[in-house]
């Protein structure tokens, strides 16, 4: 499976990755790789420790000389979102990513790749692994369930880490150094809609929102990407003249990857009339998305004839309440030029047998905001009578450009590579805010090599970053 991948220099750490990637590790169904990273420690002899919510901790004493420095450390997540696209015949439970190497980048084939964050959690391991390494006395924290919740860094247990510095392996830029991060909120729609069985004489179609580029949806949220759900609402909304019915809506995956797909099961009165609407909705939203989604792809194809169809009532109030409903930048950080203060992304809609499930995730660096935009996306739903319950909120984290870390990093990038670094807050969710409240003080720093289309299939990495990053990561380790 990863032959070239093990080709790679450094060696150690892509050996790690490839090692991590022929294990299944989903949010919520880590067993597999938490008890893979603990035989890990073990095979090392390493002391390895775990809290009630699952957490590994992986304790290694300083490496000869370095024996007074500070306690650091080094944190990243077990689990990867598992995406892939339509058609692909994969299963995550069973089989390893299928990785190669296109030029400077590594890929998977049809699938996420895993380096967020295999890749930070492979140069961790490959420094637990070494007997050459200049390191401080280290405390590897491995959380769970960051992609569904942040749900290991939440669950935390308390005492067991002594360290005073954090180094964050979870950040998709190797120029950048990030010191703060936004906090998030799921909104969370639950509603049951009235049906009636479908006319006979109706002509039936499975209209599709296929082809666009996804991705991450705090760090790529501010590039004015289609949302599958939106634009099939759009699209269904345009055809609603001809007669159009629907039975079923199925659009996009995880609550932290704006949706690349959406599909609904229609039925339509007067076929040519729908046909010609659908022929100028598509038009018209490939001329306006033509810049950031160049392969909109936007069709219908005809399929059976569904059992029961919303109620037109239902139809019309759950149409609009999706049109109306707030996703994308929701306000710019009047602070920190070009950084997203709050945002919302409309992830997954479920819509069939009377029931419509929806998930949602907002996000802001500032409380106040994060409420905001939560309000405004739950209106819609309240007005339609629907039940609405915010979940999973988890804070941000307060940046500070002055701390003790940060200089040293910056002094060191700075003589490594001629540049300083950037330093900066970034508009994802990091687990260094929660971590931050459970062991208050700690001096924290997130960096990473470079990886583009996280949490979609297009997701890559750059082998030259990576490179850069290993010998910049490692320098910190022996300065610190």
């Amino acid at each position: 499976m990863s032959t070239n991948i093990r080709q790679l220099e450094p060696t150690a750490p892509w050996n790690a990755f490839a090692d991590l990637n022929a294990v299944p590790r989903a949010s919520k169904r880590e067993e597999r790789i938490s008890k893979w990273v603990q035989d890990f420690g073990r095979k090392h002899g390493l002391e390895v420790l775990t809290d009630d919510f699952g957490n590994v901790i992986i304790k290694k004493p300083a490496s000869p000389g370095h024996e007074k420095s500070p306690v650091t450390i080094l944190q990243g997540h077990l689990d990867m979102v598992h995406s892939k696209n339509a058609g692909v015949d994969f299963n995550f439970d069973t089989q390893g990513i299928d990785m190669y190497v296109d030029g400077d980048w590594v890929r998977a084939r049809g699938t996420t790749l895993g380096a967020d964050n295999g890749l930070g959690v492979a140069a961790i391991l490959a420094v637990l692994a070494s007997k050459d390494i200049a390191h401080p006395p280290l405390e590897a924290l491995f959380t769970l369930d960051e992609e569904q919740g942040l749900g290991g860094a939440k669950n935390l247990g308390k005492g067991l880490l002594k360290g005073k510095l954090l180094l964050n392996l979870d950040t998709e830029e190797d120029h950048v150094l990030t010191i703060g991060c936004a906090g998030g909120v799921d909104t969370l729609i639950d509603w049951n809609y009235k049906e009636e069985a479908a006319p006979a004489s109706m002509k039936t179609f499975l209209v599709q929102v296929r082809n666009l580029q996804g991705g991450h949806s705090g760090m790529d949220i501010h590039r004015g990407r289609g949302n599958a759900n939106k634009i099939l609402t759009r699209v269904l909304m345009a055809c609603t003249p001809a007669g159009l019915r629907i039975s079923a809506f199925d659009g996009g995956n995880l609550r932290n990857e704006i949706p690349r797909e959406a599909k609904a099961w229609v039925a339509v009165k007067n076929e040519k009339r729908f046909q010609k609407l659908l022929k100028a909705a598509a038009k018209e939203l490939g001329t306006e998305f033509k810049t950031v989604e160049p392969l909109l792809d936007i069709s219908a194809t005809e399929a059976p004839l569904p059992g029961k169809l919303m109620r037109k009532n239902d139809q019309a109030k759950f149409l609009h309440a999706v049109r109306a409903v707030h996703n994308g930048v929701f306000r710019m950080s009047p602070d920190i030029p070009g950084l997203v203060e709050a945002s919302s992304n409309l992830a997954k809609i479920s819509l069939r047998d009377g029931h419509l499930k929806i998930g949602s995730l907002q996000r802001s660096s500032v409380e106040s905001s994060k409420a905001d935009v939560a309000a405004a996306f739950r209106a819609p739903f309240d007005l339609i009578g629907a039940e609405v319950e915010l979940a999973n909120a988890y804070p941000g984290w307060q940046p500070n450009p002055k701390s003790k870390l940060v200089q040293k990093m910056s002094g060191i990038y700075q003589k490594m590579f001629g540049d300083a670094p950037v330093i900066e807050a970034c508009h994802a969710g990091l687990e260094c805010g929660i971590i931050g409240e459970s062991y208050p003080g700690l001096d924290m720093v997130s960096f990473g090599p470079l990886i583009e289309g996280a949490h979609s299939p297009d997701e890559r990495a750059s082998v030259e970053s990576f490179r850069k990053f290993w010998g910049f990561y490692l320098a910190v380790l022996g300065e610190i």
